[in-house]
């Protein structure tokens, strides 16, 4: 097994400690404004803000650096309608069949259901895919590590640097998910773990007037 090399971390850049606080809250404010929404504008996105937040998202942290994730993205308005017909078709089932009633119940205040336009007028779908093992050169089996915990960090990453960007994002979970992997022909060993709708909003778009808890809530500290 080849060794890593290891090499100073040069790019670490220590601040203030006003600055970091100052750094640290205007941030916090810029996440609170991020909202998921379901009406997306036809507005065409300049492919490199996609480009460039994938790259940071592939900054994210992982297991044994074996980055198991891909990101297919999806622009073709004919990909993007097949996309929506088979999404729709596992939703119709989850919310007619599937789903237990305190879920839909939970579900009701929002007004969601099974039509989902948003997937073909929003510019940009992600289908993000999470990686088992991968294929060597040899056809042999590399296993992946903490895949799951990496490409959810990674998905964090990639909303937070869309939204930084100035644009809206919607997170869609129909289940299964098996006929993205046949859609944008992705091998076997890929499992799909978020398709991650992008966009513009629609102008005049409105959002459920909810709250998030507080800190005192989401964190305890032993100090």
């Amino acid at each position: 097994m080849k060794k890593a090399t290891f090499v100073p971390h040069s790019d670490y850049e220590e601040r203030p400690v006003d600055e970091m606080k100052k750094r640290a809250n205007e941030f916090y404010k810029l996440m609170k404004k991020r909202r998921t929404v379901r009406d997306f504008s036809s507005r065409p996105v300049p492919r490199e803000i996609i480009e460039n937040s994938i790259l940071a998202a592939g900054t994210a942290p992982n297991g044994a650096n074996k980055q198991p994730w891909h990101f297919a993205v999806v622009s073709d308005p004919e990909v993007k309608k097949t996309i929506r017909i088979e999404a729709e078709k596992e939703e119709y089932e989850f919310y007619n069949r599937r789903a237990p009633e305190d879920w839909l119940e939970d579900l009701q205040p929002f007004g969601t259901d099974e039509n989902k336009p948003f997937l073909e007028k929003a510019p940009y779908l992600i289908a993000i895919f999470s990686q088992s093992y991968m294929l060597d050169e040899n056809g042999e089996k590399e296993k992946h590590y903490y895949v799951k915990e990496s490409v959810g960090i990674a998905t964090g990453i990639l909303i937070t640097a869309l939204h930084n960007a100035g644009l809206a994002t919607l997170t869609h979970t129909p289940s299964p998910m098996g006929f993205l992997n046949e859609i944008l022909g992705r091998p076997s060993y890929e499992k799909p773990f978020l398709l991650l709708v992008v966009g513009y909003p629609e102008d005049g778009v409105k959002v459920p007037d909810i709250s998030k808890k507080s800190l005192k809530e989401i964190a305890t500290f032993t100090d």
